[in-house]
């Protein structure tokens, strides 16, 4: 039933649950940046897992708990466990920056957060300082050592490339292999003129060296991303593929975000949005948020226009949830 105009099944939900974050990634949240919303808009826990389960009902079996950093809402683990127990839902995962994840690590697991994805952009302290705006490089390692010990795997890291970094790709797939992380390779989209800025870098010449370097194959993985996998013939090595400008992936878009102010988006390149806040708080029925969210699967974009009109978006990746 979560279906929308061009055939596509909707299945994946990403959760916003904090536009807040301790570090200052210029592709997300620049420094100085003050537009965040305010607690009281909020959903609530309550609110949250109504609206879910309603989703679920239709069809909803995936959930990503995101941000901001989802690890700074407080009883994130709570909200977890609730989110786990509705019936239809499959997976529940989690995108993070790590540098709460070493005292949280074993909670979540425990709290029913079955994968987790880290973003590390750079082994190097002074492009991790740059690129993040905080010298955090050993909080993150140590989140990836404590998630390691919860029993967390695979854990899988998503690197940004971009100008600042690209030449520490090879770098990142030798610590991947050393450690058996997934390592994922995302282009860096234009949200925002300090994103647009950093300097794209398109992945498919990184994706063909790195095929003739390891002999890499198709392969399958799990998980209800965008992400495009290759993989050793061994199973050693696994690198996905993020790749929304050089090589977009709409035509088989399952999925949806939800903001943590309750602004259902369908496309994160497009503004086409449903207000559930408003909603959830003037009294609707069930029956009234199920016809709601049927009206917004009509409102789904056939795709993007990142190439077309890079410009065209003015909200920050923090605004809309990773």
């Amino acid at each position: 039933m979560l279906t929308d105009h061009f055939g596509r099944s909707i299945e994946y939900l990403r959760l916003s649950v904090t536009d807040r974050c301790d570090l200052r990634c210029a592709y997300c949240i620049p420094e100085g940046f003050k537009g965040f919303e305010e607690p009281a808009h909020w959903l609530g826990f309550d609110e949250i897992e109504r609206l879910l389960g309603l989703f679920a009902r239709l069809g909803l079996k995936r959930i990503r708990l995101t941000g901001g950093e989802p690890l700074l809402r407080r009883d994130i683990t709570g909200l977890a466990r609730r989110l786990a127990a509705l019936p239809g839902i499959e997976d529940i995962s989690l995108s993070t920056n790590a540098t709460q994840l070493g005292r949280m690590a074993a909670d979540l697991k425990a709290a029913g957060v079955s994968r987790l994805n880290v973003s590390l952009d750079s082994l190097d302290p002074a492009t991790i300082a740059r690129i993040n705006g905080r010298p955090v490089l050993a909080d993150v390692l140590a989140g990836l050592a404590a998630a390691s010990a919860a029993g967390f795997a695979p854990i899988k890291l998503n690197m940004v490339v971009m100008e600042d970094n690209a030449r520490e790709v090879d770098a990142m797939v030798d610590f991947c292999l050393e450690q058996g992380y997934v390592l994922r390779l995302i282009e860096l989209m234009p949200m925002g003129d300090t994103a647009r800025r950093m300097g794209y870098v398109d992945l498919q010449p990184i994706k063909r060296r790195l095929q003739r370097r390891f002999g890499l194959v198709d392969t399958l993985f799990p998980g209800g991303g965008p992400a495009r996998y290759l993989g050793t013939a061994d199973g050693r090595f696994s690198v996905g593929f993020i790749t929304p400008l050089s090589q977009h992936f709409c035509a088989t878009c399952n999925r949806v975000r939800l903001t943590v102010d309750g602004q259902l988006h369908l496309c994160l390149g497009q503004d086409a949005r449903m207000d559930f806040r408003s909603l959830l708080r003037s009294g609707a029925t069930d029956d009234d948020l199920v016809a709601a969210i049927q009206q917004a699967m009509a409102l789904k974009p056939e795709r993007h226009e990142f190439s077309e009109q890079p410009e065209k978006l003015l909200r920050f990746m923090s605004m809309t949830g990773g």
